[in-house]
């Protein structure tokens, strides 16, 4: 998927609202489960992951302010190094258990454009930890 200069903004706010036709539909303000268990991202990203979250068992998570800036980074579980778009999966077929856009997809990189936009202005910190 490729993006010109002047889609960047529409791209953005896309990653609030993935296009109802990909049958998801995922906003900060509504529900979208990426056809999985009833989940959202809002379920654990409050605020459009402006602020803390919590996952499905209570544990507090920080906000998504700084996430493109972190990027790529070690996992230890996996013992690989992951891209923000690999995140983006394990989050979507984790903890909401639904079925994540492809990494070429035009939902991917909205949802990659609206993290990198939270990013604005952090400092690269590749490895760094979540605010």
């Amino acid at each position: 998927c490729r993006l010109h200069r002047n889609q960047v903004p529409t791209s953005i706010g896309m990653g609030c609202r993935v296009p109802a036709e990909s049958g998801v539909t995922f906003d900060r303000n509504t529900q979208s489960t990426f056809k999985g268990a009833g989940r959202t991202c809002n379920s654990c990203h409050t605020a459009g992951g402006t602020t803390a979250g919590k996952l499905p068992d209570g544990s507090t998570i920080p906000s998504l302010n700084n996430a493109a800036a972190i990027f790529p980074r070690y996992n230890i579980r996996q013992a690989r190094v992951l891209v923000l778009a690999d995140q983006v999966h394990n989050c979507v077929a984790g903890a909401l258990q639904g079925t994540p856009p492809a990494h070429d997809s035009v939902e991917m990189v909205n949802l990659i454009s609206y993290l990198s936009s939270l990013s604005q202005g952090k400092p690269l910190h590749m490895g760094g930890k979540p605010e």
